[in-house]
């Protein structure tokens, strides 16, 4: 099996499979069929099979004139219908692994998708997860799922873990590009599933030892940053009492070229990873009765960044003879990180709730997310920030960093501004502005 496999990706006849099109799942499936594999995505949603079937793109990262090309071109299908896995030769399970309402790992996602990968199983297939989720899950959960189809692993098909790792909005690392670790159940499954990676990404292939190093790998690059931002966070509110400019700080130790690595405050953690990751660790090391007192520590501390900010708001407009209570407030970005149209997880719709809750009048522009849902409420933003939108508020709050937002028209108009982000670095005049 390995052979024919090996034999199968060199000459490009392997047909590829990709569950789940989203930010992690899309790209994934266009560089397979840019790399000259013809494959197959799979979604439960059907707008987005539709939208990709049409050629038309909704994931940032994606060239748009490549999926049109792809899919014009028969290299590029989707289908809800998981049937379709009986025709492919390698699939990619790149499912959303959320934290349930007890900030407990929800792998339904990844569960569903293995039962019905399992129910058309067959011989010389590759099964490999990519959603991010705690040590054990390939070989506890997803290879029990797959052998019941009576199939064995090992024998008649291979699985293994590949950690995604797409940073969306990072203009230098794509899919493409950034490095991918694999770890199989067995060396030969790893040793196919990498030649599969290798053909398509330009990226180093790292062979891990199995699926459980894989998938702590993940956990350890995401749970390192919680960690980090996390320390920073707090210092900021230790630096705000002492009256010390944390970000001149960072700056000044940043000099240092060796032995620190900076990492910047914020409003709080955001997006699809690094404040859901450190969950799944502390969840699973619970079964083997450890206590992961510094992550649980860093995660309280990020979890509390945006009840803070409210709170810097409020005193940043009671210095100026404001109250919270009626104060028109005007939230610069809630996407959950610079530049992206993404506002999973976002700790700017928790400061704006936040606000909100207090009595503020809170309103919002962001020039990439015109809408957004919270809650299970629809909220709309301005849909141009006007002169007198900025110059009749009481406060300006910049919770994302978007370079398409002209900070000194914002500094210039707005009575007063709480800049989370150092977006106003270049300004000159700190006068109106208060930083995290």
């Amino acid at each position: 099996m390995k052979e024919t496999l090996l034999r199968k990706i060199a000459d490009r006849s392997i047909v590829a499979g990709v569950i789940g099109l989203g930010y992690v799942g899309l790209p994934l499936a266009v560089e397979k069929a840019k790399a000259g594999f013809r494959t197959i995505g799979f979604d439960v949603q059907p707008h987005k099979v539709d939208a990709v079937n049409a050629g038309h793109n909704y994931i940032g990262d994606v060239v748009g004139s490549d999926l049109q090309a792809l899919v014009s071109g028969g290299r590029l299908s989707a289908t809800n219908d998981f049937s379709f896995i009986s025709e492919v030769d390698f699939v990619a399970i790149c499912v959303p692994t959320p934290l349930d309402a007890h900030q407990q790992p929800d792998i339904s996602y990844v569960e569903n998708s293995a039962r019905a990968v399992s129910r058309y199983l067959h011989k010389g297939i590759i099964v490999v997860l990519e959603s991010t989720t705690y040590p054990g899950t390939t070989s506890e959960l997803l290879k029990p799922i797959l052998e019941e189809s009576g199939l064995k692993c090992g024998e008649d098909f291979y699985l293994g873990f590949s950690p995604e790792r797409v940073d969306p909005g990072n203009a230098l690392f794509k899919t493409k590009n950034t490095p991918k670790v694999v770890g199989g159940i067995g060396d030969d499954a790893t040793e196919v599933i990498a030649a599969m990676y290798e053909a398509v990404l330009d990226g180093e292939v790292f062979r891990a030892s199995s699926p459980e190093v894989a998938e702590m790998t993940k956990i350890l690059e995401n749970t390192y940053r919680n960690i980090n931002i996390g320390l920073v966070n707090e210092l900021a509110m230790l630096c705000h009492k002492m009256k010390l400019p944390l970000w001149e700080v960072i700056d000044a130790a940043s000099t240092k070229p060796f032995g620190f690595h900076p990492f910047y405050p914020g409003p709080g953690l955001g997006g699809h990873c690094i404040p859901l990751d450190p969950y799944y660790l502390s969840w699973k090391a619970r079964e083997w009765g450890f206590h992961t007192s510094m992550i649980e520590a860093s995660m309280m501390v990020n979890d509390r960044m945006p009840e803070w900010c409210a709170d810097r708001a409020a005193a940043i407009l009671s210095r100026r003879g404001k109250a919270l209570l009626g104060a028109k407030i005007i939230v610069l970005g809630v996407a959950y990180k610079n530049n992206v149209d993404d506002y999973r997880e976002s700790p700017a719709l928790k400061v704006i709730d936040s606000l909100s809750s207090r009595g503020a009048s809170v309103s919002y522009y962001d020039p990439y997310i015109p809408s957004y849902k919270y809650k299970g409420i629809e909220h709309h933003g301005l849909e141009a920030l006007k002169d007198e939108d900025l110059s009749g508020c009481d406060l300006v709050l910049i919770a994302a960093a978007h370079s398409k937002i002209d900070y000194e028209r914002v500094v210039r108009l707005a009575p007063a501004i709480f800049d989370t982000r150092n977006a106003t670095r270049s300004i000159t005049d700190k006068s109106k502005i208060e930083l995290l």
